[in-house]
């Protein structure tokens, strides 16, 4: 097969790129010495700072109000800048059986991303009846609920994107070889505890953690990317009502 007819098609069957995504590992290895990675880790650590604290400010304030705008769509621009100046290559491809055989995989993040959004509506279903769970899906779903919808979907998207950029890209690729999956997912979730939410910071563990794994077994942020996206497009569109606070009846006379 030559290397024309083995990118000619970017749609790995469904069945054998999940097989992939989350099975194989490309090898991601620069040589960088070390005084470089650390200045890149220290750079990105101020990044996580910066962006943190954006993110708990964006939450602080009024839903479909111009500072909720700002703020969320400032923190979508400090991650995809941190990740953009710290790891300007990515790639996202799969290895297939033909060890020299790399295809870009796009329909089958996609149906991760449906798939999960299938696994946390049921898991809504029950966290209604979970105070501390109903109380925090419920402030946090105000905002979707109140906003504007273009607004809400762009920032969604920008962040979504975003956060793939910085934390599956440039932050997974600066831990190293030493563990990437677990720790760029624990700083996912330390990052999203400035939220002072526990159903986010739970999400970010479950999704990070999904996000890392496809990031890890292809080498790069396309398939994360997808999946977020297809996930948080679907979350925003049938998550709010299931949180909607009832309208009170009004006295008959």
């Amino acid at each position: 097969m030559t290397s024309s007819q083995s990118w000619a098609s970017p749609h790995d069957p469904p069945k054998r790129t999940l097989t992939s995504l989350l099975a194989k590992r490309v090898p991601r290895d620069r040589g960088e010495n070390s005084m470089v990675v650390h200045q890149r880790r220290r750079n990105l650590a101020a990044v996580m700072v910066t962006g943190a604290g954006l993110l708990g400010l964006s939450l602080s304030t009024e839903p479909d109000s111009p500072e909720f705008y700002v703020l969320t769509f400032a923190v979508a621009g400090t991650w995809l800048a941190g990740g953009l100046v710290s790891e300007p290559e990515h790639s996202s491809a799969v290895r297939t059986d033909d060890e020299h055989s790399l295809r870009h995989p796009v329909i089958t993040p996609i149906l991760t991303g449906t798939a999960a959004f299938g696994a946390f509506f049921g898991a809504a279903l029950i966290a209604r009846r979970l105070p501390v769970l109903n109380e925090a899906l419920t402030s946090i779903l105000h905002y979707a609920d109140r906003g504007s919808d273009p607004w809400i979907l762009a920032s969604a998207l920008a962040n979504g994107v975003a956060e793939e950029v910085f934390f599956r890209g440039a932050l997974f690729a600066a831990v190293g070889s030493h563990n990437p999956v677990p720790v760029s997912t624990a700083l996912y979730m330390l990052t999203t505890s400035a939220t002072r939410n526990p159903a986010l910071v739970l999400a970010s563990g479950v999704m990070g953690l999904l996000f890392a794994v496809q990031r890890r077994a292809s080498g790069g942020i396309q398939a994360p990317i997808l999946t977020h996206v297809t996930w948080s497009v679907l979350m925003l569109r049938y998550l709010p009502s299931l949180f909607r606070n009832p309208t009170p009846a009004r006295n008959q006379p």
